[in-house]
């Protein structure tokens, strides 16, 4: 619809509304059924399952005009959304966090966070390759598939750069 941003290499599946003002980064990729609704933003890389939900105010009324109420909904880079999970407005979701498949997403979710159930709660790390982290002692935890060194400080997940 009108005034929206649609990034380079997205991939927009059947039966998906994008509605005005919405903004998609680069290679974003929207599964079927799936409404965009005003309010929501997703960066570079995100990732969007079947039926998934976004709502985009707290309180709809079918009498109530709320039409300038909507609350934004933010999803960092990288960042995946399971099929028919349901993300309530006014929430952003961390880069390269991965929000299970029927997850009821009722609060911010930190980057790299593994939340599932609804309401959704955190059940460890992930990678950027979506593989579970499991931190040491040290809190250092190490992707199987990259090899890429992930730090764990004060329950906030961090990308060594090596």
């Amino acid at each position: 619809m009108s005034n929206c941003i649609i990034g380079e290499d997205c991939n927009i599946g059947q039966n998906v509304v994008i509605s005005p003002d919405v903004k998609l980064g680069r290679n974003v990729k929207i599964q079927n059924n799936v409404s965009v609704y005003t309010g929501v933003i997703c960066e570079d890389d995100v990732f969007l399952g079947p039926s998934m939900v976004f709502t985009n105010v707290i309180n709809p009324r079918s009498a109530v005009i709320r039409k300038n109420e909507y609350k934004p909904t933010i999803l960092r880079r990288g960042a995946s959304i399971g099929a028919n999970a349901t993300i309530i407005c006014g929430n952003e979701i961390g880069e390269y966090a991965m929000i299970g498949a029927g997850a009821v997403i009722t609060k911010p979710v930190p980057a790299y966070a593994l939340v599932v159930g609804n309401p959704a709660r955190q059940i460890g790390w992930v990678s950027e390759y979506g593989h579970r982290l499991n931190f040491n002692n040290e809190g250092l935890a190490t992707c199987p598939e990259t090899g890429d060194e992930y730090k764990l400080i004060n329950g906030t997940v961090i990308k060594n750069n090596v």
